[in-house]
């Protein structure tokens, strides 16, 4: 299923990517998905999680993008040069957007987390892969926007992925 398929009022869970390839100008799909959130046509839901992962891949492309580093091994240049990270403001603009896109924030408890380990143990899952389906699960949410094929794999939840990954 592609995002053109997902019914107006469905609740939607966003991974990182989609958000990653919405900020990079990367694809249009996921901006427009991010759009018809905004607008109420669906209900947007995603992480504290998602948000940390989105805001730390953004933060390492901005970083590359400005010359600040070259591209190859960025986290441990940027980890030995705190003052390059402090040099750096457009990943911090983004995430703080998000709720302004009409998206729903969801926190981690120690339920969810547990229920991760089980879902990473059972499917072969990263870490927090198994913590988005998890989290997903908990708040009763099935459909999830991801450009990562790998989440299709997953019994509980439905994938819906920007035409252009498929």
């Amino acid at each position: 299923m592609t995002f053109d398929n997902i019914e107006d009022g469905t609740i939607v869970f966003i991974d990182a990517n989609v958000f990653i390839y919405h900020f990079t100008g990367t694809s249009s799909e996921c901006t427009q998905l991010l759009a018809h959130c905004e607008s109420g046509r669906l209900h947007g839901v995603t992480s504290a999680l998602v948000l940390a992962e989105a805001c730390h891949r953004l933060m390492t492309i901005e970083a590359v993008e400005r010359k600040l580093v070259p591209a190859g091994n960025v986290v441990r240049k940027l980890t030995r040069r705190p003052d390059l990270i402090r040099q750096l403001s457009t990943y911090e603009t983004a995430i703080e957007s998000i709720p302004a896109m009409g998206i729903e924030v969801s926190g981690l408890s120690w339920e969810i987390v547990m229920n991760g380990l089980r879902l990473q143990r059972r499917y072969g899952l990263l870490t927090n892969d198994s913590l988005i389906v998890s989290a997903m699960l908990h708040s009763g949410i099935r459909l999830l926007a991801t450009a990562d094929r790998r989440l299709a794999a997953i019994d509980e939840i439905e994938t819906v992925m920007p035409n252009h990954i498929r």
